[in-house]
């Protein structure tokens, strides 16, 4: 009796052994290799533990059976095939039955892992596939379904409004060339109209794709469905959804899918909408929203670098090759001068955001596609200009100025040089393989140490000078003629002066004009007052005194002599010369050579007219009434004079 009592209190201890030792194989939660390696370091320490393995063993049939009923009961609780009334799992207002969901899954996924070959019957490994497959269906539904709802639409107002603005003065510059443009118009050259141009991104410019809280429960999806096998689909789902949503935000952005036959059809006002549009959004989508989709692909793949990089790729591509067929339309159309400035900007856009584009994507069509558009748009821009040029040479309107007043053309062409100054970098880079063979003359001696854009423009302005002389020839005056050289050169000098121009030219080619103007002036006061001064000479009066002097020849001077100056006043108070300084110049300039002449022609032979009947009707103005008369000179105004009156009156 007393040793039946040992037995039994020796068997219960073997029990609570065994019992103790299978809970603390259990709680470990390991796997069934690293179970089956620990039960043989316990049997080695005490031979009462030989027996939990096959204890264990057939336990772990029935846990594991026990572990896939509730699993799979999670599961069809949210099937719509079982549950019609489940559609979706409330992951932002129930988050315990997402994370019960979760857990489910990660139990059948362990409980696959756990099995060996031909250690578990064939009805269990099919029930466990069933039921991941299940799973796998649901989470991919959820997985889009997030992705969709939780898309935060693209606010391009605030954007914008992070976006940098240059000064308002190079807009208006843009203004003054939209004026001129309109009005130099005697072909279809005469359609466009120029732009602002855009700003540059703000280093903490930032968007949301989606709502942060839903990246975490889109990673934890996506971490199921890769570790279940199911990344194929995953990663399909993700850029489908997320390659709409892109376009969208290009369709926010004001891209348009445009074929390129839509492109080279459209007028250059809707034109010129879409590329200035285009340009902030190749901006906007390189440097804000690629970035915030890389990161977003990050957070919700963190972990699967090969699934990341093929739905950033994926997801990439769709809106960048919109953005470059929209380019590649744009540079191989129709070329004309209006274009350049835009056509610039988008280059100048492209080029800027394009390294970042080969950090991000490692799509090598892609990326060569973006540089065969970049040269391209390059290839246009130079294009573009020698059309300009050929503008220039080729004008011939035949139409003279009303006043000798500056030349619609030359305002045009200035201004545009002006504005293409700014883009001096990326010109002097794109004419580098554009030089053509220039003619002997003295701008040439410059050459040689000028840019490549400097060489062009120089060649440009020789044409545009040359383009004048040609014009000045219309005016049947020729007095007219150089007045309405000296206006326009000096215009082009002070345009050189105001801008980089004059660095680019040089000083050289400024003190050339600049003496140029003073040439025509000399011209202009030959061609408009020889013949009046030399009614002003005594040649052809008779002898070297006045008592001498033939009165008929002296009255026939002072005659021809106001008769000619009436004339020229007439004539040239309408005449328009708009800069201040030059106009009081040339007046300063005639007074020297006329006043001085007629006073001392009048001192000379004054008593021999005024000793006779009618004198008044030959000395009609004195020294006075000339210099009023010819302040009056060059205002562009067609009255007479008010000034021109007989003295005494």
């Amino acid at each position: 009796m007393a040793a039946t009592k040992t037995d039994v209190a020796a068997s219960a201890v073997d029990d609570r052994v065994l019992s103790t030792a299978q809970q603390i194989v259990k709680s470990l939660n390991t796997p069934k290799e690293v179970r089956e390696d620990m039960l043989l370091i316990l049997s080695s320490f005490d031979n009462r533990l030989s027996s939990i393995s096959s204890l264990i063993n057939s336990d772990d049939s029935k846990t594991k059976n026990d572990r896939l009923d509730a699993a799979e009961k999670v599961i069809l609780r949210w099937d719509p095939n079982f549950d019609v009334s489940r559609r979706s799992l409330n992951w932002e207002d129930s988050p315990d039955e997402a994370a019960e969901y979760l857990s489910a899954v990660d139990d059948i996924l362990r409980l696959v892992e756990d099995l060996s070959i031909g250690s578990e019957s064939t009805e269990f490994v099919d029930r466990a596939e069933n039921a991941i497959q299940m799973a796998m269906c649901r989470l991919e539904s959820e997985f889009r379904h997030i992705l969709i709802q939780s898309t935060v639409p693209l606010d391009a107002e605030r954007l914008y409004g992070s976006i940098r603005r240059v000064h308002l003065s190079f807009a208006s510059n843009y203004s003054e060339i939209d004026d001129e443009f309109e009005n130099f118009s005697e072909d279809s050259r005469s359609s466009g109209r120029f732009h602002e141009r855009g700003g540059t991104i703000g280093e903490d410019s930032w968007v949301d794709l989606i709502h942060p809280d839903a990246a975490v429960d889109l990673s934890e999806i996506a971490d199921r469905m890769i570790r279940s096998g199911y990344e194929k689909e995953c990663v399909q789902v993700y850029s489908t959804v997320r390659r709409d949503a892109l376009d969208e935000c290009l369709a926010i952005l004001g891209v348009e899918r445009l074929s390129i036959e839509e492109v080279q059809k459209s007028d250059w006002k809707f034109l010129d909408d879409k590329m200035k549009k285009w340009i902030q959004a190749v901006k906007v989508t390189v440097r804000v929203i690629l970035v915030g989709e890389k990161r977003l692909c990050d957070q919700i793949f963190n972990g699967a670098h090969e699934s990341k990089e093929i739905c950033f790729n994926e997801t990439a591509k769709g809106c960048v090759m919109q953005l470059l067929n929209f380019g590649e339309a744009v540079a191989i159309g129709k070329r004309s001068p209006e274009k350049l400035f835009r056509i610039l900007d988008m280059y100048d856009a492209l080029a800027g955001v394009l390294p970042d584009l080969e950090a991000m994507v490692f799509d090598e069509f892609l990326i060569s596609e973006a540089h065969e558009v970049l040269s391209g748009l390059g290839e246009a821009a130079t294009g573009t200009f020698a059309e300009f040029e050929k503008a220039i040479e080729s004008e011939n309107s035949k139409k003279a100025m009303q006043n000798a007043e500056i030349h619609p053309l030359i305002r045009y062409v200035m201004n545009y040089v002006r504005l293409l100054v700014d883009y001096s970098k990326t010109m002097n880079s794109l004419l580098e393989d554009e030089e053509r063979s220039v003619n002997d003359n003295d701008d040439d001696l410059q050459l040689e140490s000028t840019s490549p854009l400097a060489r062009r423009l120089l060649m440009l302005l020789s044409s545009l000078e040359s383009n004048l002389v040609d014009k000045s020839k219309l005016y049947e005056d020729v007095g007219m003629q150089f007045i309405f050289l000296m206006n326009n050169i000096l215009y082009i000098v002070k345009k050189v002066k105001d801008c980089e121009l004059a660095q680019l030219l040089g000083s050289n080619w400024l003190r050339r004009h600049s003496g140029q103007i003073r040439q025509y002036e000399t011209s202009y006061l030959r061609a408009s007052w020889s013949k009046v001064l030399c009614c002003l000479k005594d040649e052809g009066i008779g002898g070297s005194t006045s008592n001498a002097a033939s009165k008929t020849a002296l009255k026939e001077k002072f005659k021809n002599f106001n008769a000619g100056f009436e004339e020229i006043c007439r004539a040239q108070t309408s005449w328009k010369v708009s800069d201040a300084q030059l106009r009081d110049e040339l007046i300063i300039s005639v007074s020297e050579k006329v006043i001085p002449a007629y006073r001392s022609f009048l001192g000379r032979f004054r008593n021999q007219l005024e000793s006779g009947r009618h004198s008044g009707k030959y000395i009609k103005y004195t020294p006075e009434d000339l210099e009023n008369s010819l302040s009056d000179l060059f205002e562009g105004s067609p009255a007479v004079s008010h000034h021109l009156r007989r003295k005494g009156t």
